[in-house]
């Protein structure tokens, strides 16, 4: 009996070891707050990220791994809040670094174009914060990129507090794995 005692200890020490390596480096679950990301998320679903597409971060350092690719315009990415250091947002990358973006009757344009990639073109974008005035243009710096919610007028995203830092990137959000009627792909 003494011996199997420090053998369940050990076993459940490295199966613990194992779930925070992989939470780390591999994949993390989220849980959907808020009404931003409605249709596509809802307030309760609980999401899979996916760190190492992008590169996953080695914690308490400011060191990236190499990831498999950039993040595309249309993808559904968590990140760190720049207003909010502590939390973590999940929302539609709209555009990328040294594009040109504005917002004219609910459209995105990037470049002087209508996004047509219906990802985002299916959305009515609002003019609201100092980053989506009304006819304003604005250029993203290098190394940034900037974020809406699908709900714009109910989210709180870069159009309020500006960019996203490259480093700042947690990962692709990609299946919804809870509640059992809503489990699927993220698009």
């Amino acid at each position: 009996m003494r011996k199997v005692l420090p053998l369940v200890f050990i076993s459940v020490l490295i199966l613990f070891a194992v779930f925070i390596f992989v939470n780390v480096f591999f994949m993390q679950s989220y849980k959907i707050p808020s009404t931003s990301m409605v249709p596509t998320l809802m307030p309760g679903d609980k999401i899979a990220v996916n760190k190492i597409v992008y590169g996953p971060r080695i914690p308490f350092l400011s060191v990236r791994l190499p990831g498999l690719k950039k993040p595309d315009r249309g993808e559904v990415i968590v990140f760190i809040s720049p207003a909010d250091r502590t939390k973590a947002y999940i929302k539609r990358l709209i555009a990328t670094s040294g594009e040109r973006l504005s917002i004219k009757d609910g459209n995105v344009y990037i470049n002087g174009k209508i996004m047509v990639d219906p990802r985002i073109a299916r959305n009515y974008y609002y003019n609201q914060g100092d980053y989506a005035k009304s006819s304003k243009e604005i250029v993203v710096p290098e190394g940034k990129y900037f974020f809406m919610g699908d709900n714009s007028i109910s989210s709180l995203d870069s159009r309020f507090w500006g960019f996203v830092d490259k480093k700042d990137i947690v990962g692709k959000a990609i299946f919804i794995w809870w509640p059992p009627k809503r489990i699927g792909m993220i698009e």
